[in-house]
């Protein structure tokens, strides 16, 4: 699993509204399946993934995290979940998924 990085080290950038995004995979615990997504705030995130409150994920539930990434802008952001989400990207995740 990639590193996790605490954004609240970061506060002179946040404070200027420049807020880091995180892209992120999760994978369910009992169905073959893989999300990718991004966020602000992967903590809270996960919670509502895991808590049934995201529509798309509801019926894959539980998660666990197996990747993520800490970019600086919201176009960065969304450039590699589109990585991710694509042939190539899912093949990386399911094979950091399945080496865990």
């Amino acid at each position: 699993m990639a590193e996790l990085v605490d954004l609240s080290a970061d506060k002179g950038r946040r404070a200027k509204g420049m807020d880091m995004f995180t892209v992120y995979a999760i994978s369910s615990l009992s169905r073959n399946y893989i999300y990718v997504g991004m966020t602000s705030n992967l903590d809270e995130r996960l919670k509502r993934h895991n808590g049934l409150r995201e529509k798309t994920t509801k019926p894959y539930a539980p998660f666990k995290l197996i990747f993520s990434e800490v970019v600086p802008t919201r176009i960065e952001a969304r450039k590699r979940e589109k990585y991710w989400k694509s042939g190539i990207g899912k093949e990386k995740l399911r094979s950091l998924r399945d080496s865990s």
